[in-house]
């Protein structure tokens, strides 16, 4: 593999700081500390769980805030490759010249507005289940938010660095207090009693798979809601109502395609992770996913999980088709009713 070259890196880079610029005030200040400290550690090439110091994580965060600052509202720049500058959303041309020198590139957007970008080394190409997927290794630039796996026109993208280092971010953070749960049970499937933290090494090479199945789950929900999917996302505008419509959509993939994969597989591993990242609205929305796998973890059998898993694909793409009926009649006024439908599909889960 060729080293990208500089100035591709610090084009990529300077688009991933005027994302960060645009977006990073929207997270909560919890997130925003906890990917910053991981930021940092990615940027200095610090490895996991060594000790960083107060006032140098301090220091570099003041410096990338005033960088922001500097940056925001700034134009995305174009990225120079050998045939030519290349527009940074143009991802199909940019990975045909990246590709033969053994880098990938990745450009798109995480929400309605909010960008992100990456390169890296890549690592494979191929195809899977109708989609291409690439995997990436080590990374030359990226943002303060890096999802480990992302699917883009039929393309899915696995990163796993940003996977290694969220990781054992998430293994810091459990290690404060040990609690008993999903994660403990995720960590003792990969072997937490005998080989300590060795084990999130073990859950990085193994769980990159159930990523991928969560792709392909969201696949085939693209296939099957349609090109006004992104485009109602696009239109509604208030945020509240587009995480609940990103969650429906992948309880919709999970309960399609991940968990039926895991269960037929007997994967308890893989269970027990998927449940470990189960939070949020998609567990506020789904609570009898988590009862089914309480019941199963408390030695009831898995016939409760998979009733659970395959009523809630019904439920979810019923759910996620109402929601678009509503924006096909209505358009952006119909914000307000699909917010009610989505707030209320919880009640008809419990």
């Amino acid at each position: 593999m060729n080293a990208p070259d500089r100035a591709l890196i610090a084009a990529v880079q300077t688009n991933c700081h005027i994302a960060d610029a645009t977006h990073a005030a929207d997270m909560t200040l919890c997130i925003y500390l906890l990917q910053m400290r991981e930021f940092y550690r990615w940027e200095q090439g610090l490895p996991p769980l060594q000790p960083m110091a107060r006032e140098a994580v301090g220091a570099w965060i003041s410096a990338r805030e005033a960088l922001w600052d500097e940056l925001e509202g700034k134009s995305f720049r174009a990225l120079p490759l050998a045939g030519g500058d290349v527009d940074p959303f143009d991802v199909a041309a940019a990975n045909a010249a990246l590709a033969p020198l053994g880098l990938v590139y990745g450009a798109g957007y995480t929400a309605p507005g909010r960008a992100s970008f990456f390169l890296g080394a890549l690592e494979s190409a191929q195809p899977r289940e109708g989609v291409l997927l690439r995997v990436c290794g080590r990374e030359y630039a990226r943002g303060l938010s890096s999802p480990p796996a992302a699917l883009q026109d039929r393309t899915i993208y696995l990163r796993r660095e940003a996977l290694q280092r969220w990781l054992w971010e998430k293994y810091e953070a459990w290690t404060l207090r040990r609690p008993e749960g999903a994660y403990r049970r995720a960590l003792d499937a990969h072997g937490y009693a005998s080989a300590g933290e060795q084990a999130v090494g073990r859950m990085v090479q193994q769980q990159a798979e159930t990523l991928v199945l969560h792709e392909l789950g969201e696949a085939q929900a693209g296939e099957l809601l349609g090109p006004d999917w992104p485009a109602m996302r696009q239109t509604l505008g208030d945020r509240r109502t587009e995480l609940f419509l990103r969650a429906a959509r992948d309880l919709l993939a999970d309960c399609r395609v991940t968990l039926p994969a895991l269960l037929q597989r007997g994967d308890a591993a893989g269970l027990h992770f998927w449940f470990a990242n189960f939070d949020g609205l998609r567990a506020e929305l789904a609570p009898q996913l988590e009862r089914a796998y309480e019941a199963w973890c408390a030695g009831g059998g898995d016939v409760a999980l998979r009733e659970a898993v395959q009523r809630g694909a019904a439920h979810w793409q019923t759910v996620c088709e109402q929601a678009l009926a509503l924006y096909r009649a209505q358009g952006a006024a119909a914000q307000p009713p699909i917010r009610t439908l989505l707030e209320s599909a919880a009640s008809h889960q419990a």
